[in-house]
């Protein structure tokens, strides 16, 4: 036991000294190609062996014959370690370029392709992470796109919008300054009614602007859903009225929900107002209320004769209006944009659909849970 143990500390201190030299040479080398480090780590592991096996060959006295066959085997497997080594390097080397080179395509706006040569699993992982990355980037680029032809569009219409009225109140102003205004009660209506329209725009901008920057403060409430129609129905009232469209119930549930009463019921007032004005005079704009599951679907159904198929995922953005503005006249292409902002700080969604005549707005909200025992109805 005692030589097994002598063997052992001779074999582990010839075998230090080389690790210890193997250690420093990979920290100098450290910035340096993965093969220089993997032929190191090679040359250490063989280099440790031969030294332990000399120190013990000397310490045992081992004859010249034996030490030159220990040391050429030790040398033939040294040859071998290298040479696996070097083509194990050269393989890491040839993935990591090939990764490098289709990196180079996603930081200069184009995508990323997974290259198709061999590599090791952890190349292979960050090839997919990068996959992923150029995915989001397409879309988030598209995104960006979308988002910056609404501003151009918002921008057009809202210029457009401002300059009409703006001029039309500098005439009446200067016809009255001027006392050539024949009937001056007139044009202070009309005034009056062109600064309302503008103060409604600039509201507009300025929900609008809390929303995107996520600064919607909401004061959420159990309330009805029913109670939430009931007042939207009698604000749009009178407009519809005026032109001629019928405001129908399509079922109503008295189902409860938690949202903020102000911001939801000028959901609905967007919904009914854009509706009315879309629909043609003795149409229907029909209302309704149901629960589905653990949600609330508040719809609004017109008779506009409905939406092309390809502008239906952009009825929602900001400033769009299409070829036939889903907007009231004098609108900025604001209100649906709101509506979709309104009911995401919800936790909900709007949606619309085609249906036959018309098409269909739809808002979905959690359902508040029932007060009460099981069967609860209670508000």
């Amino acid at each position: 036991m005692s030589d097994l143990l002598l063997i052992a500390l001779y074999a582990s201190v010839g075998a230090a000294a080389v690790g210890l030299a193997g250690g420093l040479a990979l920290r100098v080398l450290r910035r340096r190609s993965v093969a220089v480090s993997l032929s190191v780590l090679t040359a250490v592991v063989v280099g440790a062996m031969l030294a332990g096996t000399l120190s013990v060959a000397w310490a045992m006295f081992l004859s010249s014959h034996d030490l030159y066959v220990v040391t050429t085997v030790c040398a033939v497997a040294a040859a071998a370690s290298m040479l696996t080594a070097l083509v194990l390097g050269r393989w890491v080397i040839a993935g990591h370029r090939s990764l490098e080179q289709a990196a180079r395509t996603l930081g200069d706006g184009g995508g990323f392709d997974r290259p198709t040569v061999p590599m090791p699993a952890e190349l292979a992982s960050l090839a997919r992470q990068l996959e992923d990355t150029s995915s989001k980037l397409t879309a988030s680029r598209e995104r960006e796109r979308t988002l910056e032809e609404s501003r151009r569009e918002l921008v057009a219409w809202i210029s457009h919008d401002l300059r009409s009225p703006l001029a039309g109140l500098r005439a009446m102003a200067e016809a009255l300054e001027d006392g050539i205004a024949d009937d001056p009660h007139r044009y202070h209506r009309q005034i009056r009614g062109d600064v309302e329209r503008l103060s409604a725009m600039v509201g507009d901008l300025f929900e609008l602007s809390r929303i995107q920057a996520g600064s919607l403060s909401l004061s959420p409430t159990r309330v009805s859903a029913y109670d939430l129609i009931s007042d939207a129905i009698a604000g749009a009232d009178p407009l519809a009225s005026e032109r001629g469209v019928r405001l129908a119930d399509e079922g109503v549930e008295p189902v409860p929900v938690e949202v903020d009463g102000k911001e939801m019921t000028r959901v609905l007032a967007n919904l009914l107002i854009n509706a009315i004005h879309r629909t043609p005079a003795d149409g229907t704009v029909a209302v309704s209320a149901q629960r589905r599951a653990d949600a609330v679907v508040l719809s609004v159904t017109d008779g506009c004769g409905g939406i092309p198929t390809a502008d239906l995922p952009r009825v929602f953005d900001t400033g769009w209006r299409g070829s036939d503005a889903r907007t009231p006249p004098g609108g900025a292409g604001l209100g649906l944009a709101i509506v979709r902002g309104i009911v995401e700080a919800h936790a909900g969604r709007a949606a619309v659909r085609n249906v036959p005549g018309g098409c269909r707005f739809e808002v979905t909200l959690p359902a508040a849970r029932m007060l009460g025992g099981p069967g609860s109805a209670a508000v």
